[in-house]
């Protein structure tokens, strides 16, 4: 069992930036991956960002390249995603996930979910 606690969303500017956390507690976090989804209002949930368990490998969405990254520290068992040059369109609630087996891209490989942070960027 793993549980999931973002954090760090909040209401900012178009340009700006914002630094999500995603804090595990549970089984070994070294030995997940971890991804980034996002769901915007009347939209399907998206694939933002993920790394791997030792954070040799990252990916991105075209949406987010150049703009967002990913990090991880495995001793405070957490992963983060800073957010810069934010635009409107980047406007969803945003999730962490964990997986031991994975395709990054996507969601239905991933066996644990946060219950999510608001992101919420202003034009």
């Amino acid at each position: 069992q793993v549980q999931l606690v973002e954090s760090g969303g909040g209401l900012v500017q178009a340009g700006g930036s914002l630094r999500l956390a995603c804090a595990a507690s549970g089984r070994a976090f070294s030995s997940l991956e971890v991804g980034w989804f996002r769901q915007a209002p009347g939209k399907r949930r998206e694939f933002v960002s993920a790394i791997n368990r030792n954070s040799r490998d990252t990916y991105y969405a075209d949406s987010v390249k150049g703009r967002f990254a990913v990090s991880r520290d495995n001793a405070k068992n957490t992963v983060y995603l800073q957010m810069n040059s934010l635009k409107p369109e980047d406007t969803a609630i945003y999730y962490c996930a964990t997986a031991r087996s994975w395709i990054a891209t996507m969601a239905s490989t991933y066996d644990y979910w946060g219950q999510g942070t608001q992101v919420t960027v202003s034009s």
